[in-house]
């Protein structure tokens, strides 16, 4: 069977419960009603892309209409998701040719010149242009011996709370702290009430999802969410907290948070999937080699539209550069593009002069949250130096003051 006798369809409100059901067998989980009603809200049919064979459903791939954080400002940004074909119908060309098709069809809309993912597999996505643009600690250690510097007078206000009962207070010190955070995305009402859905069939055996607020002098400027899990063994209680997102918009409420997080009686264990590179807890602890932090991939980014993307975010330092583009799935990229901008503004237009640097839309990709340099990919070989010293010295542009890092899978 060839991929042209499987047509690919756009999706109906009503084939969100077939298609939720189907990519839950996909990842072997089982479907949890609380947590389905939860997601149909952010379901977008229009823009859900579906392969029958017969009336089975064989292989999906969506995406949500969101703004994503970039250096220097907001981005509208494809969200790319529930992406997976059935086991029935592998190697194939379904995959293939439904990323070809969304592709398409971002860039031919206009309205999102980048799209956003996390892999499920890292070896599929860079064959479609999408390149690893943000990594993550995930944090898995011990606690007992840690230490945190002494508290200091006047730090505020630690409270206990159900996060739905606070989802505007969350809502006001996540976006204060968004606007400097390249990789996290705009949460409107329908987000932060699936970030918080909190069902019992997805808590392992652990606490319900609570929330510890900070005030300061000016009200709520930091929150942290956790679950506990009690556990015990030979040696007493040996308890597991784990730690969903910790937000803060002052130093003193982000210190107090951890503080808390992690003295909680009878725990001695901390588990955090997401934690930023740059992450101040790692510079606040007296020996952080006790978290056991491991580096692993978090978002993915493909440049759609390459002159629109490139202008749209802003650069550490001045920079004029010629960049030869190779994208064989949307040929509208190929080409020399003249990149010239700098903190406050930039542009992007095609150039006819030589090119100072020559590298494919993953390479874009990359580079385009701040998360690496053009020197790092040049090492790999896949961007090539046209002038001596290119990537040297475009490199501190495409960098930023905070590391690009990502809040929720999506």
């Amino acid at each position: 069977m060839t991929t042209s006798a499987l047509a690919i369809e756009t999706a109906n409100a009503d084939d969100f419960d077939e298609m939720n059901g189907f990519l839950g067998s996909l990842f072997h989980q089982t479907l949890d009603t609380e947590a389905q009603e939860a997601e149909r809200p952010i379901f977008e049919p229009e823009r859900a892309l579906q392969i029958r064979d017969g009336s089975d459903l064989v292989a999906t791939a969506i995406a949500f209409t969101r703004t994503l954080g970039v250096p220097g400002g907001d981005l509208a940004a494809a969200h790319v998701s529930m992406v997976g074909v059935a086991p029935t119908h592998r190697r194939r060309g379904l995959l293939t040719a439904m990323m070809h098709h969304q592709l398409r069809q971002i860039y031919d809309s206009r309205r999102e010149p980048v799209a956003v993912l996390w892999a499920s597999e890292g070896r599929i996505y860079p064959r479609f242009g999408y390149g690893l643009a943000s990594q993550r600690y995930h944090v898995s250690g011990e606690t007992t011996e840690l230490r945190l510097p002494a508290p200091t007078p006047g730090e505020g206000r630690l409270r206990l709370d159900r996060p739905t009962d606070r989802q505007a207070d969350l809502a006001r010190v996540y976006e204060r702290v968004r606007a400097d955070r390249p990789g996290w995305s705009a949460r409107d009402d329908r987000w932060w009430r699936y970030v918080l859905v909190d069902p019992q069939a997805h808590r392992g055996g652990a606490t319900e999802r609570r929330v510890v607020l900070h005030e300061g002098p000016d009200g709520v400027d930091g929150y942290g969410l956790f679950r506990t899990k009690a556990e015990w063994d030979d040696g007493g209680p040996n308890s597991l907290t784990t730690v969903d997102e910790v937000v803060a918009s002052t130093p003193a409420g982000y210190l107090a948070i951890w503080r808390m997080l992690l003295s909680l009686d009878l725990t001695r264990r901390l588990a955090w999937m997401r934690a930023a590179v740059d992450e101040p807890l790692l510079r606040l602890l007296d020996e952080p080699r006790r978290l056991n932090c491991r580096l692993v991939d978090a978002l993915w980014v493909r440049v759609v539209d390459v002159p629109a993307a490139l202008a749209a975010r802003r650069y550490a330092t001045d920079i004029d550069v010629v960049i030869e583009v190779t994208d064989h799935l949307l040929p509208e990229n190929t080409g020399r593009w003249r990149l010239r901008g700098g903190p406050t503004e930039a542009t992007c237009t095609p150039a006819s002069g030589p090119a100072d640097l020559a590298c494919d839309v993953r390479c874009l990709g990359e580079l385009f949250l701040g998360g690496v340099t053009p020197t790092a990919l040049a090492e790999t070989g896949r961007l090539r130096e046209l002038r001596p010293g290119a990537p040297t010295a475009t490199g501190p542009a495409f960098t930023w003051h905070r590391a690009p890092s990502a809040m929720e899978i999506f």
